[in-house]
């Protein structure tokens, strides 16, 4: 039993640090509405400005700028902790004044995206200008003396006081929120924003204030944490937040003790798994520690029902429209014509983009299925697609299944791992059903994609994928010497032709208009009789179907399989090019894959400028943001909307067909022989 205890006191670390993300979360929620997925990585940021302090430098957060600024040397602990806290105010009231207050009355889905949008830009911050995350070391904080604890456990007493200090944060949050008349403010604004005005006092102050102490507490968790976890993009990113998430959801974000309490017990408890996997013989050695949130959090919201509490306030934005499915020879032939164009005639790296961008239209058309058309959220897409391509591995090569039968039975798998993360759907949805999905992808990273159980390790030579064989055609991008061959885009181009036929033609069906039906209202949907619950199960299935696909061109593409292509980042990259070319129509799938990172757009820049190449990602997170602000609909329903206002500029300043006058010869009162005239 004291093996355990030690586990238990290990974890107080960790424990402490899902905590602090919990209370930072709920007080930005309480004050704005907000679930700031970015939470962690701005948190990340504020840890590696600290880390670069005490090395006498302080980098700058923007492309263009010197990288850094030198000190002399180490500026100590005092300065740095200090200009570091600076740092995270500022950037809290940076990002909650030009991303998030713009987005005041929005959706959910704007601002989860927008949040999306800041993981993306903090993440490309840290790796470009902290390229050597491994050389990065931080010197102790708090004391780490061993403390023994009942006779015969030791453990570094660092962790534990990281753990006081986050409850006193916690108590000093709780008594503010209770007693104060700032906290009192916050919560009022957080029932019922227009009572709050009609007092004589600001939202928008108490929101922006909110999200300006969440950053700082956030930080100096982070740089108290430093010496004991590793600095990474994406240990705080992910892998704090999502069970800060679920503890969260338990206190509802809105009671303290609760989350804070609900935190550390996950934290302890995460860290006895250690133990687990070496005494029990069946418990799981891969994704235990990721799937306890995700198991949090499902209790959270199944059974004890909707977790995320509205606003008193009403939404004033709706999501992108769904315009009517019209095809046209033009809107066939003319992109069709330019890839294939493209791919034959032009050299191998072009074609490389080309291929990209295909790949990612065909993972953005299944989130115009999922939030286009069924109005559903998922942050787990390329999870799905990582399902299909590790499944069309065990096909392939374990059971000898031909092509195409092989990827569309792969495809098939991803669908029913869609299915049953889409069933809380059933019950929640925007922000709510964000968590989930982002919590099982997770879950099923580190559950599926890491356990040489179903995907093989260095004796069985991984994840091998055959190239696609049609007949006595071989499709496959490399054979023998001949590297990036054209025919491997042309069969990416016809897949990527009939998938967006298909959603087009479902657009155009009965099932499609009972998903528009759902999206719009459920509880009118239901009341005309359409099977809500059934609709949902049925977009999320066709949804990862179609990103199962794309997870086998990407597989095809690389002939292997690996974790690293269907991450965290990865999914939610997706669901930020999606919206960032227009998440309601095949176009703007089409224009997302050309915007996607290393696709064609991004490749032409990098060409011209050479430079801004490095920043790619973070252009797109940038473009994202300023999407979700000022163009909800995307790029492509942006062009859509100036097309159709130029035609009816048109049609009102065109003179009427038929200016003359039309002369009727009718009975009548005068005279005879005279006619009524009708203009």
């Amino acid at each position: 039993m004291t093996d355990y205890l030690f586990f238990v006191l290990l974890g107080s670390a960790a424990a402490a640090i899902i905590g602090a993300f919990g209370i930072g979360l709920m007080i930005t929620h309480q004050g704005s509405g907000v679930v700031n997925f970015g939470f962690g990585a701005m948190a990340t940021w504020s840890g590696y400005v600290y880390a670069d302090l005490r090395q006498g430098a302080y980098p700058f957060p923007i492309p263009g700028l010197p990288a850094r600024y030198h000190f002399d040397g180490d500026i100590g602990f005092r300065w740095a902790m200090l200009l570091t806290l600076a740092t995270a105010a500022v950037i809290g009231w940076f990002v909650y004044t030009l991303v998030f207050r713009p987005l005041f009355r929005a959706p959910a889905l704007a601002k989860i995206v927008a949040s999306i949008g800041l993981v993306i830009v903090f993440i490309s911050l840290v790796e470009n200008r902290f390229p050597d995350n491994a050389g990065l070391r931080v010197d102790p904080i708090l004391p780490r003396e061993p403390v023994t604890v009942m006779n015969d456990v030791t453990v570094p007493r660092d962790g534990l006081w990281l753990l006081v200090v986050v409850v006193a944060i916690a108590a000093t949050v709780w008594a503010t929120m209770r007693f104060t008349r700032a906290g009192l403010v916050t919560r009022a604004a957080a029932e019922n924003e227009k009572g709050v005005v009609l007092l004589g006092y600001s939202p928008t102050l108490a929101a922006s204030a909110t999200f300006v102490v969440a950053s700082v507490i956030g930080a100096f968790v982070v740089v108290l944490a430093s010496p004991m976890i590793q600095l990474s993009s994406t240990n705080f990113t992910f892998g704090f937040l999502i069970p800060a998430l679920g503890a969260a959801l338990i206190g509802r974000f809105r009671r303290v003790w609760p989350t804070v309490l609900t935190g550390i017990a996950i934290g302890l408890v995460q860290s006895t798994f250690t133990k687990l996997q070496g005494d029990v013989s069946w418990f799981p050695q891969y994704g235990a520690r990721e799937g306890l949130p995700f198991v949090v959090i499902i209790v959270a919201m199944v059974a004890l029902g909707e977790r995320v509490p509205d606003r008193g306030a009403v939404d004033t934005w709706k999501l992108p429209a769904v315009p009517a499915a019209r095809v046209t020879p033009q809107s066939v032939l003319i992109p069709v014509g330019l890839a294939v164009v493209g791919l034959l005639a032009l050299g191998p790296l072009w074609r490389g983009a080309i291929m990209t961008t295909l790949i990612a239209t065909v993972l953005a058309l299944s989130l115009v299925v999922l939030t286009g058309f069924g109005g559903q959220t998922s942050l787990a897409q390329m999870a799905f697609a990582g399902v299909a391509g590790f499944s069309l591995s065990k096909l392939a090569i374990g059971w000898g299944v031909p092509f195409p039968l092989a990827p569309i039975l792969a495809a098939l798998v991803a669908a029913v791992f869609g299915t049953l993360v889409g069933f809380p759907a059933l019950r929640v949805r925007g922000a709510n059903l964000a968590i989930v999905t982002l919590a099982g992808g997770v879950a099923i990273n580190e559950f599926v994609f890491k356990n040489p159980k179903y995907v093989g390790d260095a004796s069985t030579g991984g994840a091998q994928i055959p190239n696609p064989k049609l007949g006595g055609w071989d499709l496959g991008l490399i054979l023998g010497s001949q590297a990036s061959r054209p025919v491997f885009g042309l069969f990416l181009l016809a897949v990527v032709v009939l998938l967006a036929l298909g959603v087009t033609n479902l657009r155009r069906s009965p099932t499609g208009r009972r998903m528009l039906a759902v999206r719009s209202n459920e509880r009118s949907a239901a009341a005309a009789g359409i099977d809500v619950a059934r609709v949902k199960l049925q977009v999320f299935a066709i949804s990862s179907f179609i990103a199962g696909v794309g997870g086998c061109l990407i597989a095809y593409r690389f002939a292997s399989v690996s974790d690293a292509s269907f991450g965290t980042i990865a999914s939610l990259t997706a669901l930020a090019f999606a919206y960032l070319g227009g998440i309601g129509c095949v176009s703007g799938a089409v224009t997302s894959g050309i915007t996607a990172s290393a696709g064609v757009s991004f490749y032409a820049i990098s060409e011209l400028t050479g430079s801004l190449g490095d920043w790619e990602v973070l252009i797109g997170g940038v473009l994202l943001i300023l999407t979700a602000i000022l163009n909800p609909e995307g790029i492509a329903g942006g062009v859509r909307a100036k097309v159709d206002a130029a035609r009816s500029g048109r049609a009102r300043s065109a003179p009427p067909a038929n200016e003359t006058s039309a002369v009727r010869a009718t009975p009548s009162a005068g005279p005879p022989g005279s006619a009524n005239i009708v203009t």
